[in-house]
């Protein structure tokens, strides 16, 4: 047990001594920090998004199908929604469906 401590105590002693080192380190960041401010953010210069990547046609078509079937639900009454099925996830199950071509699902 005291031969544990022991070792705890020796291998925490270069911790203990690189802590001041570290103390120090934030005021230069801080200065790195007031100098940012003056450059454009990198959100601003383009797109984030990777420009080489494109959705497939079974996405497309999908995304199609779900942007369709979206606007006729946001089109429906609350009481055409209740007769149709009361949630989106039940909704779009018939309208994807319907849209793909009869019972192809």
């Amino acid at each position: 047990m005291i031969d544990r401590l022991v070792r705890i105590a020796i291998l925490s002693v270069p911790l203990l001594a690189a802590c001041p080192a570290l103390a120090k380190d934030p005021p230069a960041k801080d200065a790195v920090a007031k100098e940012a401010p003056a450059k454009a953010p990198p959100a601003a210069e383009g797109p984030a998004a990777p420009a080489g990547r494109t959705p497939g046609p079974g996405q497309s078509a999908t995304r199609d199908r779900q942007k369709a079937c979206g606007a006729e639900w946001r089109a429906l009454t609350d009481a055409q929604k209740a007769a149709q099925g009361p949630k989106w996830p039940q909704y779009w199950s018939k309208c994807n469906r319907r849209l793909k071509g009869g019972d192809k699902a």
